[in-house]
């Protein structure tokens, strides 16, 4: 359930802390991914050592470092998670999300996530039942924080009482249902990405630079909203997403075919680079030079049109039907026509011109094109591009 997540776990200062480190090892045994955010009070407790080696990845400490900045600013930081586990929080970790602190770095991701945030909290239980806790308590709540315990139990100051941090197992599946209920719960969206090769001889084909990246990115996100993803991909750079059913073509007539037998669907996002033609009569050897400086004649043939065969059925036709549109020229004309031609219900369009780097590359700059006209998005990267769809999408299909 939580192959392919990344949990973004703050770990606050309390004697429960060293509870994170058997966390950080049941959460990576489910396959999820843990970047460690360890506080200065955090230290006290665990060592950076300890919970980066059981993480497999760096543990991030300082609001102010500039290698961290570098590498992975605190903005990017606080949003690349699909969930953000704060584990122990602390009272004053509590009182300072509830009063929108952000003088350190734990603070700061808190103040700056656009995910979902679960709190385990652990404390002394007279600080637990202080008013101000149960205040803080409240407005977290009241904001969406989800919460995890306390529970009742001995504690390391010698009383006993509520105060005591949940056990790891306990906050895994509390983590479980925060990933698995969303918006998209229930939902069977189709998702092709990559290119398609299409054969010459058995050394050769025809393709282009697609890498897969944003259908990949696209799935990653649709599968945090809790949909179930069928994943249809050619052969791409990037590996498909963990916890989608995938199912790997390399033609366009395969991926045709594959399309036809995912269906029916909620929704089929159409992000796949397919050739637009195939040589009629693929050779069965490799196709050798004779000497003679004369050129193989090759003939072509139109591939299916996955994306309007979909659009315009009248049995099985998904609800919402996204397409791409990758143009060079004329970007937002070209998309708007094909929009219509192909009957689907929206279209993302791009200018994949060399000069873009869009092609292949890390980022994208997309206008959607819906019956309401074209809405053109600010250059992010493919991430970003993905999950501003997916909430889209989330809303179309729950509205």
């Amino acid at each position: 359930m939580l192959a392919g997540k990344d949990i973004l776990l703050i770990i606050g200062g309390g004697i429960a802390a060293f509870k994170s480190l058997d966390l950080i090892r049941r959460l990576r045994e489910r396959g999820a991914a843990v970047t460690p955010v360890l506080t200065r009070a955090g230290e006290e407790f665990v060592t950076p050592l300890s919970v980066s080696a059981l993480a497999g990845q760096k543990v991030y400490r300082d609001l102010f470092d500039l290698t961290d900045e570098a590498e992975m600013g605190h903005i990017e930081l606080s949003r690349a998670a699909d969930l953000v586990v704060v584990a122990p929080a602390t009272a004053d970790l509590m009182a300072k999300m509830a009063g929108g602190h952000a003088n350190d770095l734990a603070s700061t991701l808190l103040m700056a996530t656009d995910k979902r945030v679960l709190i385990a909290p652990a404390m002394n239980v007279r600080m637990w039942d202080h008013p101000a806790t149960q205040r803080n308590l409240a407005t977290l709540t009241g904001d969406g924080i989800l919460t995890v315990g306390p529970n009742k139990g001995d504690m390391a100051c010698g009383e006993y009482g509520p105060g005591r941090m949940s056990e790891p197992l306990e906050i895994v599946t509390a983590i479980e249902a925060a990933l698995t209920d969303g918006p998209l719960k229930g939902k069977h969206i189709l998702v092709t990405s990559g290119p398609t090769h299409e054969p010459i001889d058995p050394v050769r084909y025809i393709a282009n630079r697609s890498s897969g990246a944003q259908g990949t990115a696209i799935a990653r996100a649709l599968l945090t909203l809790g949909a179930r993803i069928t994943f249809i991909t050619g052969p791409a750079d990037t590996s498909p997403p963990t916890g989608a059913q995938v199912i790997r073509v390399e033609t366009a007539q395969q991926m045709y075919d594959a399309t036809l037998n995912a269906l029916p669907a909620d929704a089929a996002i159409f992000t796949a680079a397919v050739a637009d033609w195939r040589v009629t009569d693929a050779s069965a050897s490799k196709i050798k030079k004779d000497g003679s400086g004369t050129l193989p004649t090759l003939s072509f043939t139109e591939n299916p049109d996955i994306l309007a065969k979909v659009a315009q059925m009248t049995d099985t036709r998904p609800p919402l039907v996204i397409g791409f549109a990758a143009e060079t020229d004329n970007v937002i004309e070209n998309a708007t026509t094909k929009r219509q031609r192909k009957g689907c219900d929206w279209i993302v369009a791009n200018d994949v011109s060399p000069e873009t780097g869009i092609m292949g590359g890390s980022e994208n700059d997309v206008t959607l094109i819906t019956d309401q006209g074209p809405e053109d998005w600010p250059r992010m990267d493919k991430t970003a591009v993905a999950r501003k769809l997916a909430d889209r999408i989330a809303q179309a299909l729950t509205a």
